[in-house]
């Protein structure tokens, strides 16, 4: 096979030689993706080169090459693009252990944002989140429950995340059997990145051990890159030693690239060239054109920013060379060949897939079935669960239970609907058996009752949008559309309003008709960023038509039953971030004694509580205690709804606590005192449904932790300590204590026995492989699901883990049934660390092989295994 450098030249003088054709060679679909990349590199300018380097590309009309924005995603779903099926979040997808179903479900993500793709581009649409380069997944390392983007991830192990992650791209990418890539995948952020979020743009992990890069950071990407062939790779914000991970030649240039082969594209992540140059951040370089050169010649072919505009400063200052540049646009434009965006429809076989998929009975039905899988059932005592539907009165109450936006998690699309956890409770019940009373909210001790769902425009439920790509509400429309649940809009992450609409300099107008259903004092709260101003009935009742950072205003008005009242709200953005939320409701003061008297006759409770991505996700701005930019400064649930429960927990009813959040929680108090515990993370949109058919038993729970549930904080070591064993250690490979919920628990309504396991061999080569076999049986009297999980433990290296998981199988048993499960070990499962050589390698010596139901010691079994 030639090298890249000996097709590069052979393929510069097939351009020169054709240079003049009518029908250049990049035109000819005939041709590889390399040879017309390269045709159409060799007729662009120097300036036409640099412009291609952005994320938001503009076309080049004289040769009929169209704008394009790489930047799209599609973390759980085609997301902030419109309509789009949106399933559970990542971390809840880890909880399934079931990669074939993430695969079968980002097959579908990838027909929607295909379908999608060629929709915008029959409409002349080309801006952001329109495009086929996704940039997912995220495969760092969840190392620590306090890091708000965590949810976004596989969890916290290596193996787990690497299954994962190369189930998400070849979903989106296709199997390679077609001529044209579905779409492309990219995975980030690398590397060694996982919080804190505060400081995400000036820190620098530093004195990181070479085992801990190699044995716990690495592995994923190294999989993605090798035997996944993802085609993008985006550098993450931190320095890795010293250097900003964007022009880091020890990630990008001796691992990636030379080590693992990688020879596609490099994205920045978003502001990252940025961060070498700003003060107050990484200040390892002296300007724009001093980054941009830097990041390019380490292999940054596209920034997601404004740095590389200072390209052609550095090109004149001889920092960079056109070859250089030629380098990276040669790889850009090879991927659009590769997507097939240079030719006609009628030659890309993706093309045909129908609009129709897009929130189809079949996606729904997937998001439905993740869902469900994602559900864990962390303790059930005395059997409480599954409840009876025969049950007279239920109780549901806490911030979640009717929550949408919840469910959707962040880096999300918008459903056609959604099923809030109290619409599914009330689905299985008769009518009037459930009673609905909210409690609490998430971190006041004030609880507001929204009343969002009694505004309307034109018959439907919400406010009526209108954009404008300017601050004064006038000119060309940019989008429109129907907002259906309270505002909670923030561009953090690079998060537009509504697709069409800028990320800065933008303004809006929401319309609508507020009906009372009864005569009483309510309240309209609004907190901007920048300006905004509210009038009910043409009259101004607040005004804040200012730029700043967001601060929330509250109004007072006394309103009749019936009535109806215009609602009008302006706003716009000035510059910097922006951020909306509007609400109209009721606040008052918790009496949590008052409010479990009123469902003290209930026959069970439901307290639907935890967190929501309004508190904890990338880089926010919450000002709430317990939360730091979107990460938590401790993991115990919010005191409100620890006292909520305490006075529910008084009535004598069984408590049943629904947990929604993106990582784990301290619970001990809970454990100990909640009649049963369902983790339900944020499950999509048919969240509702999936949390009600376990709790009503029409589903038996199977979902497993991909994550440790510490006891309490003081468990946790320094959050910016990215070393694995200092200290307690971190995640289940290095903890040192109890764990109150052990990685790779879930419990079920049935049971299941193993028998002894066997080795298809007793010894191997450190290049062979072999099996292990055994008996499950069902020993309940449900249908159900059991995880059969197998961890290796290298009994030669005690610095190392205390055991990594290498293999795992969901496996389906009818009640009474036993079924043989086979599980395949590689020989790279026994592939550990080698202190000596300070490698990843599989070394001759002896193994231990345990298997179980979860990574619990006292519950798993053992076999020995010794490699030649």
């Amino acid at each position: 096979m030639k090298s890249k450098k000996v097709i590069l030249f052979t393929l510069l003088f097939f351009s020169a030689f054709s240079f003049r054709a009518e029908n250049p060679p990049y035109k000819n679909p005939e041709l590889s993706p390399d040879e017309r990349a390269l045709d159409l590199l060799n007729r662009m300018t120097l300036k036409e080169k640099f412009a291609q380097m952005h994320n938001n590309t503009g076309g080049i009309e004289r040769l009929g090459v169209r704008p394009y924005d790489w930047w799209n995603e599609a973390l759980h779903g085609i997301a902030r693009a419109g309509k789009a099926t949106v399933f559970p979040q990542a971390i809840g997808l880890a909880a399934t252990f079931d990669d074939t179903a993430v695969y079968e479900m980002f097959d579908m993500v990838s027909d929607e944002g295909r379908a999608k793709y060629h929709d915008f581009q029959r409409k002349g649409m080309y801006n952001g989140y329109k495009g086929l380069t996704f940039w997912t997944p995220n495969i760092n390392i969840f190392r620590d429950p306090r890091w708000g983007r965590g949810m976004e991830t596989y969890g916290e192990d290596p193996f787990l995340t690497t299954k994962m992650g190369l189930a998400v791209v070849k979903g989106l990418q296709g199997d390679g059997t077609q001529k044209y890539d579905k779409a492309h995948a990219c995975a980030k952020h690398y590397a060694v990145h996982s919080g804190p979020e505060w400081n995400r743009h000036s820190y620098n992990a530093e004195n990181i051990s070479i085992r801990d890069l190699r044995e716990t950071y690495l592995p994923a990407f190294k999989a993605l890159v090798t035997e996944g062939k993802v085609k993008e790779v985006m550098c993450a914000y931190n320095r890795f030693e010293g250097e900003p991970c964007c022009s880091n030649k020890t990630l990008l240039i001796n691992i990636l690239k030379d080590e693992w082969g990688f020879d596609d594209v490099i994205v920045s992540d978003c502001g990252a060239i940025a961060d070498f140059y700003t003060k107050g951040r990484h200040e390892t370089h002296a300007s724009a054109a001093d980054a941009s050169a830097d990041a390019v010649i380490s292999g940054t072919d596209l920034e997601c920013g404004g740095s590389y505009w200072a390209l052609d400063e550095a090109f004149e200052k001889g920092l960079i060379t056109e070859t250089k540049i030629n380098e990276s646009v040669f790889r850009l434009l090879r991927a659009r060949f590769e997507l097939g965006m240079f030719d006609d429809d009628s030659l890309v076989s993706w093309s045909s897939i129908p609009y129709s998929v897009v929130c189809c009975d079949k996606h729904k039905a997937k998001a439905l079935e993740m869902a469900r899988k994602s559900m864990v059932l962390l303790s059930n005592k005395n059997n409480t669960l599954p409840l009876s539907k025969s049950i007279k009165k239920v109780a549901v109450m806490g911030p979640n239970a009717n929550d949408s936006v919840m469910l959707w998690a962040n880096y999300n699309g918008t459903p056609d609907r959604s099923v809030t956890i109290l619409e599914g409770i009330k689905a299985k019940l008769p009518e009037g058996s459930v009673i609905y009373e909210k409690g609490c909210d998430y971190v006041d001790t004030e609880v507001f009752l929204s009343y969002f769902d009694r505004c309307q425009y034109n018959g439907k439920k919400g406010f009526k949008a209108t954009f404008w790509n300017n601050r004064d509400l006038s000119g060309d429309i940019a989008a429109t559309g129907q907002i259906s649940e309270p505002f909670n809009f923030d561009t953090g992450g690079e998060t537009v309003f509504m697709p069409g609409v800028n990320l800065k300099d933008f303004s809006a107008r929401f319309e609508s008709v507020f009906i009372p259903e009864r005569t009483e004092e309510v309240v309209f709260t609004i907190s901007a960023d920048d300006g905004c101003r509210v009038y009910v009935d043409g009259k101004e009742i607040i005004s804040d038509w200012k730029n700043g950072p967001a601060s929330r205003k509250d109004y007072r008005m006394n309103v009749e039953k019936g009535k109806k009242y215009d609602i009008l709200i302006e706003y716009y953005q000035g510059g910097g971030k922006g951020a909306l939320k509007f609400d109209v409701g009721l606040s008052r003061q918790i009496d949590y004694k008052a409010v479990a008297e009123k469902v003290k006759d209930a026959d069970a409770i439901i307290f639907v509580g935890g967190i929501s991505s309004s508190l904890e996700g990338e880089e926010m701005g919450v000002k709430y205690p317990g939360f730091k930019n979107g990460d938590r400064t401790n993991i115990d649930l919010p005191q409100v709804q620890k006292n909520m429960m305490k006075a529910l927990k008084e009535t004598g009813k069984p408590v049943i606590f629904v947990l929604c959040s993106g990582s784990t929680m301290a619970l001990s108090w809970e454990d100990k005192n909640m009649d049963a515990i369902l983790q339900a993370w944020y499950p999509g949109q048919e969240g509702g449904t999936a949390v009600a058919d376990v709790l009503f038993g029409d589903y038996n729970p199977a979902g497993r932790l991909p994550l440790t549930f510490y006891a309490s904080s003081d468990d946790l070591p320094d959050f910016e300590n990215y070393n694995m064993s200092e200290g307690q250690g971190r995640t289940y490979r290095y903890f040192k204590g109890k764990p109150l919920y052990p990685f790779g628990h879930g419990l079920s309504y049935t049971g299941f026995s193993y028998s002894k396991a066997k080795l298809s061999k007793k010894s191997m080569s450190v290049n062979d492989s072999v099996f292990l076999s055994l008996n499950l049986k069902n020993t309940g009297l449900r249908d159900g699901d059991e995880v059969v999980q197998v961890y290796i433990r290298n009994l030669q290296d005690p610095e190392g883990p205390s055991k990594s998981l290498r293999g795992y199988k969901r496996v389906s048993v009818k009640a009474g049934q036993t079924v043989p499960v086979k599980i395949d070990l590689p020989a790279s499962s026994f592939e550990f660390f080698n202190p000596v050589i300070e490698k990843m390698e599989v070394r001759p010596g002896k193994y231990e092989i345990l298997y179980g139901g979860t990574s619990d010691d006292k519950q798993l079994k053992k076999l020995g295994l010794e490699i030649k």
